[in-house]
């Protein structure tokens, strides 16, 4: 269990933090929200220990181990994509040298019954036991599993981490943090450089992940599909929800309702106590009955509403100008990059009024091709826009699109056409910049800042066609919210590059996928899309498992005693599955009642009085994590002998 303990941090005259307190439980998901600027990443700072609040402390038990993903990491060069995930791997790597050391003296010593001798078959017995606990056997297996699940594949893990693009170099740094097995995972953003199918094998991942995690995210599909608690960061105060990130939206809303209505009632109980007092105060007889009227509203408790960061942009596309029937129509197109084939033989057609999303992984030329319709990249074969067709284009790199130099007003005004410039200061205003915001410099804004003035930047035109590659970066959840009303309620056509399976539903009726260097059409929503492509994916494994079943012969030509002894390998390890569950049964059934025992604010301090305590719950967990570890194995050979 981590106390987070009266937190207080003050920035200037900016109050970030006032007496902030949660705990975080073992196997707690929680999801960390709130509006741009409100403290979340530097919250995670304070508990990771990078920052030092001004009072208040963070409390965990010896030995509590954290595991932190900031939005940006220091990258290292020098080594391939499988040796720096590997490097996740020190302590395996230390020990089996120890015991390849004491098994190398072992070998040539004969003093078999000196103490020297019988300290390194101790040691060797310690370090071997802990080599196995960590995963020493398995950690080659579960680095590929994850890896694989990350994007990459077997021919990256030889390639320098250098020949990379940061997004990609940032998935290994995620998956050496998801190999060390944390008590608990600080994530920030993890779903940033991650492409749709990444993210939901990451969600898998986590989902079934032992230690805690508490992580910032705008993705809403993610957070309500792996937390199961939300902690609200609003004005340096946090409010704390026992549910997803949905329901706590719902939850919040009723809670200020109820809250408001209370005060409302307390509000003319006070206003009646007020006039009750002041029509007896002077009355003899009455004045005893006066002061405990005083007393009585002294005493009173006063409801307090909570706060609500209600700031949120508010806009809507210009009506769009009527464009031909044919909008974009793609014939053979091409690019490559020197002697890197992006993609070849793109055929598309974008009609009138289409919503059309590019999904795939990273890397597969969605952002290339968006950039074609929009920039006229070069490439081969033939891409038109059709009849008067007006381009808004919504680049995914801001900081390359906007110039640093000038202010925001001057943005404004130099892109509106003259009868707008008078109301650039309005316009800047429905994206929550105002008074002196208006006179920053554009490079000193903030990733979200960034993206909210170049989407004030599409409004002063009318397009019939919006190009936009990854709009919902650095968007907080309100702004994401709106943006996709306004998105909803365009009457034109829209071509939109997005991770986001929330902020694609319902937006685009057209998907096209890129992969493997080609690009497939798919008529359907996102959730269709979705459901088709876990389909494939099943068929394909399925049809590997078939050929490998054939490749192997183990089919109906397996003679008697082999089947046989099959047979009996198969009850074997059901036996051993079955021992190792009810095991494990009730070891999760002891540690579940000292967790009950741990959220008692009585029983945990009576607990942490005990000496060994943690040293004892630590254990216990540890030998856990052994039984499942070892049911995996025998589970997985089951599977294997069925197969």
């Amino acid at each position: 269990m981590l106390g987070i303990n009266n937190i207080h941090l003050q920035y200037n005259d900016r109050i970030l933090f006032r007496s902030v307190s949660f705990l975080v439980n073992p196997g707690d998901k929680i999801g960390l929200v709130g509006s741009n600027g409100a403290g979340k990443s530097t919250l995670l700072k304070i508990i990771n220990g990078s920052v030092n609040p001004d009072s208040g402390d963070v409390s965990k038990p010896r030995d509590f181990s954290i595991g932190y993903l900031p939005q940006e990491l220091p990258l290292h060069d020098g080594r391939t994509v499988w040796q720096e995930a590997e490097s996740a791997f020190n302590e395996i790597k230390n020990l089996e040298e120890k015991i390849n050391q004491i098994n190398e003296q072992l070998s040539t010593r004969e003093d078999y019954e000196s103490k020297a001798y019988l300290q390194l078959i101790e040691d060797l017995n310690q370090f071997t036991e802990r080599f196995n606990l960590i995963g020493g056997y398995t950690y080659h297996a579960e680095l590929e599993k994850i890896l694989l699940g990350l994007g990459f594949t077997a021919e990256d893990f030889n390639r320098q981490t250098t020949e990379f693009s940061g997004g990609w170099r940032m998935r290994i740094e995620l998956a050496k943090l998801l190999l060390q097995k944390n008590d608990l995972l600080l994530l920030d953003e993890p779903t940033n450089h991650l492409d749709i199918n990444s993210i939901m094998w990451l969600e898998e991942f986590l989902q079934n992940e032992e230690g805690a995690i508490l992580m910032v995210s705008h993705d809403r599909t993610f957070l309500d599909n792996i937390t199961k608690r939300t902690i609200e960061v609003v004005k340096g105060r946090i409010y704390d929800y026992p549910v997803s990130y949905s329901p706590f939206v719902e939850l919040r809303e009723e809670r200020r309702e109820q809250q408001m209505q209370e005060l409302k009632n307390q509000d003319k109980e006070i206003k009646h106590t007020e006039q009750l007092i002041e029509r007896f105060r002077y009355k003899a007889s009455k004045a005893s009955f006066a002061q405990n009227l005083i007393k009585k509203l002294d005493n009173m408790e006063r409801i307090e509403i909570d706060e609500d960061d209600s700031q949120k942009i508010s806009f809507r596309f210009p009506p769009a100008p009527r464009s031909g029937k044919v909008v974009v129509k793609a014939e053979s197109v091409g690019k490559s990059y020197d002697e890197k084939q992006v993609f070849k033989n793109v055929n598309l057609e974008v009609n009138r009024q289409e919503r059309v999303a590019f999904v795939g992984q990273n890397g597969q030329g969605k952002s290339t091709l968006v950039k074609i319709i929009a920039e006229n990249l070069p490439h081969v074969g033939k891409l038109e826009t059709g009849h008067n067709v007006d381009i808004g284009y919504y680049a995914q790199e801001q900081a390359k699109t906007l110039d640093g130099n000038k202010t925001l007003l001057q943005t404004v005004e130099d892109a509106a056409p003259e009868d707008l410039r008078k109301k650039a200061r309005d316009y800047l205003g429905s994206f929550l910049f105002s008074g002196e915001d208006v006179d920053k410099k554009v490079k000193v804004l903030s990733g979200g800042e960034k993206g909210r003035l170049a989407l004030c930047k599409l409004l002063l035109h009318p397009h019939n066609l919006l190009v936009m590659d990854e709009p919902t970066n650095h968007l907080d959840m309100k702004s994401k919210e709106r943006l996709k009303k306004a998105l909803l309620e365009f009457d034109g056509t829209l071509i939109l590059v997005s991770h986001d399976r929330y902020f694609l539903q319902g937006l685009a009726d057209k998907i096209y996928e890129f992969r493997n260097g080609k690009v497939k059409e798919f008529i359907g929503n996102i959730d269709e899309y979705l459901e088709a492509r876990k389909f494939e994916d099943f068929r394909q494994v399925e049809q590997k498992q078939l050929e490998q079943k054939a490749n192997t012969g183990k089919s109906s030509n397996t003679d008697y005693h082999e089947r046989k002894q099959l047979e009996k390998d198969i009850r074997k390890a059901e036996n051993r599955v079955k021992k190792l569950e009810g095991e494990v049964e009730d070891l999760e059934k002891e540690l579940a009642e000292w967790d009950d025992k741990l959220q008692d604010p009585v029983q945990f301090q009576e607990l942490s009085k005990e000496p060994d305590f943690y040293r004892k719950y630590e254990a216990r967990k540890q030998d856990l994590e052994t039984l499942m570890l070892e049911w995996e194995e025998w589970q997985e050979k089951l599977e294997q002998l069925k197969k």
